[in-house]
């Protein structure tokens, strides 16, 4: 077995490898996993695997075809809860390490279960989980209990308090010591503020370029709005690139976006 990844994997997630004898060898068969489309494998994956990838495993209802094979549930609230149902019917014995696995796969994808997508079976997979020994305690605090204070005191209203802009610059982790990946769940934030339709996080990278992280609650679509500039995702969660540009120009060009499909939906 082995795995590629675009982006370094952060060392919060180092446990899911633990004791895994990875690489070494020419793949027989390839898979993705929580894919919606074959740009978001990234590069150095493009040009590896891509053009041998057989089997799409996916939740997004934005899923662009790129496998010969593929399963697809949107409305299943992770990949997570596809792959535990694949399991049983397999006969395969889950191990606490693999419990572990896949309950970090179910947190993380639901926000520590608060989306919208979460439903009872995704409940019912978490207690099976625990069940199998998976330590839920010790990995939503590793997921999710962060240093975001400190990107917070840039959050900004617009559109009538309708939507929250946060903006995380590359500058930050530089200046406070936080690394990257300790912000992980910011994205949600400004999304629980009362009244908030449309949280959104602007997040430079080191190659200039902002990543945009889209929240929604109804009756407002993340998709539908991260579509307009090239992205994609949930309902309630979505993302798009914004290429190179200031987090000043990124927070107008999102302000105008945010503000056109608010009066469309009739908020505005």
């Amino acid at each position: 077995m082995d795995f590629l990844c675009a982006d370094p994997v952060p060392e919060k997630f180092s446990y899911l490898f633990a004791g895994l004898p990875l690489g070494g060898f020419e793949p027989a068969h390839v898979m993705t996993v929580d894919v919606a489309d074959k740009k978001l494998l990234g590069k150095p994956t493009q040009e590896g695997w891509s053009s041998q990838v057989e089997l799409a495993v996916d939740h997004h209802g934005t899923h662009v075809p790129f496998a010969p094979q593929r399963w697809v549930e949107p409305e299943a609230a992770a990949t997570t809860e596809m792959i535990f149902a694949l399991l049983g019917a397999l006969g395969v014995k889950i191990t606490p390490a693999m419990a572990d696995s896949l309950y970090t796969g179910l947190t993380t994808d639901t926000g520590c279960f608060r989306y919208r997508s979460v439903t009872p079976r995704t409940h019912r997979i978490a207690a099976d989980l625990l069940e199998l020994g998976a330590q839920s305690g010790d990995i939503n605090q590793r997921m999710f209990e962060s240093k975001e204070r400190i990107a917070m005191d840039s959050l900004a209203f617009s559109s009538q308090g309708l939507v929250a802009i946060l903006e995380v610059p590359y500058s930050l982790f530089a200046q406070t010591g936080v690394e990257e990946n300790d912000l992980d769940g910011i994205a949600s934030l400004p999304r629980e503020i009362q009244g908030v339709v449309l949280g959104v996080t602007l997040k430079e990278k080191a190659d200039g370029k902002v990543k945009v992280s889209v929240r929604a609650n109804p009756p407002a679509d993340a998709s539908q709005l991260c579509s307009r500039l090239g992205g994609g995702g949930h309902q309630g969660a979505a993302g798009c690139s914004l290429g190179q540009v200031t987090l000043e120009q990124a927070r107008q060009t999102m302000e105008q976006a945010c503000s056109q499909y608010v009066k469309e939906l009739g908020l505005l």
